[in-house]
């Protein structure tokens, strides 16, 4: 009896590729509870009342007051101090509480984009990084909102380079100040804020150190408000420091630590980027569901032609795979952050080395949510046709508020590469084994392929087998890229994204099947047909677009009988049996359409 009740060890980051995650392992979105809906609720009244309303005005920004009023606003209901912890004034909430937040504001525009930067990078360094002098001083303060926060990193000729930026610190005479002199652009909330965290190289220094800089201090001074092509109601200026005195105990951590404190701070940022984008899309599809049924065209609703139902279904799907994806990663976070202070590690380092080892999947989602919004905003614009297109429709926003996604938080294709860099390199270093399930994939290879009968009864038999396929594919292409490429591989950037999206779609179809298998096993098949159905269409889509970019990736560096070969390999990979997506996704559509929103 005690090896059936043995806990399983905890997953590492990374580790999914090569190993398979029980369904009861992971946290869906349906595991909330009241509470944590409660906190959901509050989030949506903050929008409704605060926000939606007042769209047009936010975007406007005539004096400049309306964003700094609404996060006071949003202070005062405790939603600036959900990762501060309760010594600070905040709540110190767990990461996916944190990320619930994330997701319901994401779908408020610019004030989404204003309450992210004050609460992620504005506060988190603090947070993670400051001595107790430093989190005493200035947490309470931004867990109300009292102070507001801006993240100064990126500068003219350093932006996904960031540690090449020329902002300099210098030590004053009498040792009490480090002088900063330097320029910082597209800074959020860079007009009304007044703490800055700023990076900066003291002296002659490689790496870049960091400094909480109050706008009180002095030197400080921006060029006007940009004009921006979404967005528009987020205040994003220019910053110049000239002769700024910043007081020696305002260094944030040690010298020369700031390069490793952006990284970290962005593998927060990226996962939480992708759970806003979610807000967004969900609101997108409900607003776009609702004009399909309320727009007529040859005497019915245009919901219902199927090239319609097509698009919603389509929307919903991806959708909700990344929301799976988002909630399973930020629970391998908790989970990491609870053994590390059952094991001693103080709490800030924990917070810190949690993200970390799951920073794949960190980036894995910031690609994945971007582009699902992307994805669902351009079908919206689609929808409402001639109205789509028109300021006075509300995909207008929608439409140019999403494209900024790709670019913050490091672009896409720097986390792309970002992926396949840190899985080579736990690799490397022995944490991740995937040198053992590489070279059995080379072996299966050269074997005759297994066409003897399997147990197809149990739920999602079949689909998990073509994703242990998929995994396959994934192992084999990078194993050959690795051994054709060797320490170079690192310069061949388009083989690298396509890698990474194999790594993607396998991480993001398996967290759907794994969601909807535990929802099975609560609620039972009959009660989970949509669900279903949205995890085999997502699937199928999955194998499609890695069979895709594996023959990309093969096309670039093999040649010959290896090129047959691993052709072969591919496509055995990837061979899924027929299913009819046509109906799945009607089904899934008209589910949707009846309950008038994004319905789960």
């Amino acid at each position: 009896m005690a090896a059936a009740t043995e806990t399983k060890k905890a997953i590492k980051g990374g580790e999914f590729l090569i190993r398979d995650t029980e369904a009861h392992e992971i946290f869906i979105p349906e595991d909330f509870n009241e509470e944590q809906k409660m906190i959901e609720q509050q989030c949506k009244d903050f929008l409704a009342k605060e926000v939606f309303p007042r769209l047009d005005e936010i975007d406007s920004m005539k004096d400049g007051k309306l964003m700094p009023s609404l996060l006071d606003k949003a202070g005062e209901l405790g939603l600036l101090g959900t990762s501060v912890p309760a010594e600070y004034g905040g709540f110190g909430m767990d990461f996916n509480t944190t990320m619930l937040v994330a997701e319901v504001i994401g779908a408020g525009h610019s004030v989404a984009v204003a309450l992210s930067a004050h609460t992620g990078i504005g506060t988190l360094p603090i947070i993670y990084y400051g001595n107790e002098e430093q989190k005493k001083k200035y947490l309470p303060k931004l867990a109300t909102g009292e102070y507001k926060a801006a993240y100064c990193l990126t500068e003219p000729d350093s932006g996904s380079d960031a540690n090449s930026g020329k902002t300099k610190a210098v030590l004053s005479k009498d040792g009490k100040h480090y002088v900063i002199n330097g320029q910082k652009m597209w800074i959020t909330n860079g007009g009304f804020a007044d703490i800055y965290i700023v990076f900066a190289k003291i002296d002659n220094d490689k790496n870049l150190s960091a400094f909480i800089v109050e706008k009180a201090f002095g030197g400080i001074t921006m060029n006007e408000e940009e004009h921006k092509m979404g967005i528009k109601g987020s205040s994003t200026r220019q910053i110049f420091f000239n002769d700024c005195k910043v007081p020696v105990e305002n260094l944030l951590s040690e010298r020369e630590n700031g390069f490793k404190i952006a990284v970290n701070i962005l593998n927060v940022g990226r996962i939480k980027l992708a759970v806003a984008a979610i807000g967004g899309s969900k609101k997108t599809i409900s607003t776009a569901i609702n004009y399909a049924k309320e727009r007529k065209q040859f005497g019915t609703q245009i919901a219902n032609f199927g090239a319609i139902k097509h698009k919603i279904a389509e929307m919903v799907v991806k959708v909700y795979a990344s929301e799976s994806a988002c909630y399973r990663a930020g629970q391998n976070v908790d989970d990491a952050y609870n053994a590390l202070v059952a094991g001693g590690l103080e709490s800030a380092k924990a917070k810190l080395k949690s993200l970390e080892d799951f920073a794949i999947e960190c980036a894995i989602m910031k690609v994945h949510g971007s582009e699902v919004l992307d994805f669902v905003v351009d079908e919206g614009v689609q929808i409402y046709g001639g109205m789509g297109f028109s300021a006075e429709g509300p995909m207008d926003r929608a439409y140019r508020d999403a494209r900024i996604n790709r670019i913050f938080e490091g672009t896409n294709e720097i986390n792309r590469m970002l992926t396949i860099d840190m899985l080579m390199k736990r690799a490397m270093k022995g944490q991740l084994d995937l040198m053992t399930p590489a070279m059995a994939v080379q072996k299966e290879l050269m074997a005759i392929p297994d066409f003897g009968a399997s147990d197809d009864s149990a739920v999602f038999a079949k689909e998990k087998k073509a994703l242990q396929n998929l995994k396959k594919a994934g192992l084999m292409v990078a194993g050959a890229a690795v051994q054709k490429f060797m320490m170079k591989l690192s310069d061949e950037q388009e083989v690298l994204m396509n890698l990474a999206d194999m790594l993607i779609e396998a991480y993001v179809a398996e967290s759907t099947l794994l969601r909807v298998e535990k929802l099975i096993g609560l609620r039972g098949e009959a009660n989970c047909q949509i669900e279903k159905e949205i995890a085999i269409v997502y699937l199928h889509e999955a194998v499609e677009k890695a069979a895709s970019a594996g023959k990309q990736a093969i096309y670039a560096f093999a040649e010959g009988d290896e090129l047959r070969l691993m052709l072969l390999g591919l496509k055995r990979f990837t061979k899924m049996e027929p299913y009819n997506l046509k109906e799945a996704r009607r089904k899934i559509a008209g589910y949707a359409i009846d309950k008038g929103e994004y319905p789960f």
